[in-house]
């Protein structure tokens, strides 16, 4: 089964390994049972693990921090990820900031503070020894998708041999495919990502995304003309997409079609109007 065992955690979090098991007894994550009724968490749980230490160890009270946890949870948007969040502490009160925006579960100011690209970091060598030690069918296609997620922010380049699990397993994974040729052109190669964005695109799931981010990387080759075909195939499978609008007509634009161009940058205003 996917999850981070308490042991890994605590190793991570510069925690005991009792403490780490505490607070998912006291209801501060919702940890799952694994083999053998093992603690397994998920890479969300760390992110609440290590904001409820600092704050029990800022001397937050804990039902305090139990009650700001759960009502961050209800609060951020929906498919909003708490890797996502800050965490804070100032004397007895919690803090939450989310990008730009800023809100107290209960009433706070900044003093404590991290950062989720280090978790990210730190779950690495995890990922790492899994792929050493556990044998072909020990995780699944899910299980290394799940992995390859967690890693994407501080551990690209272990999260692209995640993914390349994932599709030695599941060779039509389309999220895989899609998450690698974008990690793939941050990484300078959009000959790469062009391959597993063709690869995504089957997926109903993934299809407009897909096409947008081939139409991008075509871009980046030197491809004008094939990449206003996946612009257009974008629009095709989501007619909302702003993105591809905006892209569309800049294209357009630029290949002396200007009534078209402004016909899609019209549509990106709208889509976009605040």
């Amino acid at each position: 089964m996917w999850g981070y065992r308490a042991a890994d955690v605590a190793r991570m979090l510069d925690l005991p390994v009792e403490e780490v098991r505490r607070l998912a007894r006291e209801g501060f994550v919702a940890a799952r049972r694994g083999p053998r009724n093992a603690l397994l968490f998920s890479f969300q749980d760390l992110v609440l693990l290590r904001a409820a230490a600092g704050l029990v160890h800022a001397r937050v009270p804990r039902a305090r921090v139990r009650r700001a946890l759960r009502r961050l949870r209800a609060q951020l948007p929906e498919g909003r990820s708490l890797a996502a969040v800050r965490v804070a502490a100032d004397g007895t009160d919690v803090v939450v900031q989310d990008g730009g925006a800023r809100w107290r579960p209960e009433t706070g100011q900044v003093l404590l503070d991290f950062e989720v690209r280090d978790l990210a970091r730190r779950v690495a060598p995890i990922v790492r020894a899994a792929a050493r030690t556990r044998s072909p069918g020990a995780l699944d296609a899910e299980a290394w998708f799940r992995w390859a997620q967690d890693l994407e922010d501080g551990a690209p380049a272990e999260a692209r041999e995640a993914y390349r699990r994932v599709l030695a397993l599941a060779p039509d994974h389309g999220g895989a495919h899609l998450n690698l040729g974008r990690l793939l052109q941050e990484d300078g190669d959009p000959r790469g990502a062009e391959l597993h964005y063709r690869r995504a695109l089957p997926s109903p799931e993934h299809r407009a995304l897909a096409a947008f981010n081939l139409g991008v990387a075509l871009e980046d080759q030197g491809l004008p003309d094939e990449a206003l075909l996946a612009y257009a195939r974008a629009l095709e499978a989501d007619p909302d997409l702003a993105d591809a609008h905006f892209n569309l007509s800049r294209l357009l634009e630029a290949l002396g079609r200007p009534a078209e161009a402004l016909r899609h940058l019209a549509t990106f205003r709208r889509l976009t109007r605040g």
